[in-house]
């Protein structure tokens, strides 16, 4: 079968007796990145030397075939770097090909950076949705921010220290100034550091310079979830993706409680 194992996210206290277990016995591993994969082995003292296939991003489609075939008659571990393989690293492509011709697959339940962050956020944790890492270029970042103007459930991102200031300028910009917010930075490492406020202020704190592995945590729209002259403004952010009016209007009457027809009229004039 295919197996995949969560794995410390930083601290390597988090390994679990099941990974340990596992990657004593493994006799193929398939991993992000084969080096880190070795050094996590002499780290937790693994004297098992298995086979390392390297699976990422631009070899998962073509390699996911293989690794299936393997795994129908030994086992194949699957890792990411550090957390759950498939979210927001590889292993959905070897999944759903399993999946597809019927080879078993398993998991290794274990760290993950998402659901740290949103239980120390303080954010309300009973509905929320992961929005993976935002687009890089400004005017994709704004525009999928603006798809998620009206969305009610807590957000969790990933995003680049590089790029975290800007994109907190742009959510300030976009959710409001005053949405409540939380920064995660290097979760389960020595230099821990959760950070609580509106987006303004966390905008003007990341601005100062903010290194490490970073995950935002963004409380979702309450109450009325926009005014009418926002609620047209969702409307144009929707055609600038593509969509039809009609869909458009559709979609933010929904999510805003304004009249579609209205909608449609003011976005037309």
């Amino acid at each position: 079968m295919i197996i995949l194992a969560a794995t410390p996210i930083g601290n390597l206290g988090d390994a679990s007796r099941r990974l340990v277990e596992a990657l004593e016995a493994a006799q193929v591993v398939a991993s992000e990145d084969t080096r880190t994969t070795q050094r996590l082995l002499a780290a937790l003292g693994i004297q098992n030397r298995p086979r390392l296939i390297a699976l990422h991003d631009h070899n998962e489609k073509a390699r996911a075939a293989e690794l299936v075939e393997i795994a129908r008659d030994t086992d194949v571990l699957l890792l990411s770097d550090a957390g759950m393989p498939t979210i927001s690293d590889p292993g959905f492509g070897v999944v759903a090909t399993a999946g597809a011709a019927g080879v078993a697959v398993s998991v290794l339940p274990g760290p993950s950076a998402v659901l740290a962050a949103l239980a120390v956020s303080g954010l309300p944790t009973d509905r929320f949705t992961f929005e993976g890492f935002v687009p890089r270029k400004s005017g994709e970042r704004r525009s999928a921010l603006s798809a998620l103007r009206a969305e009610p459930r807590t957000m969790v991102f990933f995003e680049s220290p590089a790029r975290c200031a800007q994109t907190l300028s742009d959510m300030a910009g976009i959710f409001g100034v005053d949405r409540p917010a939380v920064v995660c930075r290097e979760l389960t490492k020595l230099h821990e550091e959760v950070r609580r406020g509106p987006l303004e202020d966390l905008a003007a704190w990341a601005a100062e310079g903010i290194r490490g592995e970073i995950v935002i945590v963004v409380g979702g729209a309450a109450g009325p979830a926009m005014s009418f002259d926002d609620a047209v403004a969702y409307v144009s952010d929707l055609l600038a993706q593509g969509k039809r009016l009609k869909d458009a209007c559709a979609e933010v009457a929904a999510a805003s409680g304004h009249s579609s027809r209205e909608l449609y009229n003011a976005s037309l004039s």
